[in-house]
């Protein structure tokens, strides 16, 4: 297994040290590390290995090996593999909600309970790659062909960065807090990683089309 770490979390850590909101960030790295794990348990239950762990400034990141035998095992109009990550993608937020209903209900920790809630409900935002997204893109994989399912998880992903980004300029002007500019940062950047590589899978599937009419 390899381990990664993004050096851009040490910027992130000065930044919420100079706002004095470290034991924020710590509690928030904490619940997503348990978050994480979540993914790993349910993916090793499932018989997936690891293949590499990474840590990132706003969060964690697991990658499993893929056993191609479950491309082969049909599930409506897709494949036994897409069911298991979907159940991995479920398993990370389920996490965090089990936690925060604990902490509430429990322990009596309103902001504990408060974080879990808040990296439950981050997570299942529907942009690809959150949880949300791709849940969104393998529950549309079972029953439509993948190719609707990525063009349709594309354009709500980039509907919902539009949403977020404008809630979050509002509460950043309202609450004075600079982790919701953190949150804008993040989201824009990953909607925009991932449009490149929509471009580069659109453009595929049209090749293949194209190889498929001329045969």
């Amino acid at each position: 297994m390899q381990i990664r770490i993004d050096l851009k979390i040490f910027a992130f850590v000065l930044l919420f040290l100079i706002t004095n909101q470290l034991k924020i960030y710590v509690y928030l790295m904490i619940f997503a590390l348990l978050h994480e794990i979540g993914h790993t348990i349910s993916g090793i239950l499932l018989g997936f290995k690891i293949q590499n762990f990474e840590i990132m400034p706003m969060g964690f990141s697991i990658k499993f090996h893929v056993d191609t035998n479950n491309y082969n095992k049909k599930i409506l109009n897709s494949n036994l593999l897409v069911i298991k990550k979907l159940i991995i993608a479920i398993s990370g937020p389920a996490v965090n909600l089990v936690f925060a209903v604990i902490f509430n209900y429990v322990f009596k920790n309103v902001i504990l309970s408060y974080i879990n809630i808040i990296i439950f409900l981050f997570n299942m935002i529907c942009i690809y790659p959150l949880d949300g997204g791709r849940i969104l893109k393998y529950m549309l994989c079972i029953f439509i062909n993948r190719k609707n399912a990525f063009f349709i998880t594309h354009i709500v992903s980039n509907v919902c960065t539009v949403f977020i980004d404008v809630i979050g300029i509002i509460m950043s002007f309202s609450y004075k807090n600079i982790a919701y500019i953190f949150i804008i940062i993040y989201i824009t950047f990953v909607t925009l990683r991932e449009n490149k590589k929509y471009k580069i899978r659109k453009r595929l599937y049209k090749i293949l089309e194209n190889n498929i009419a001329i045969n």
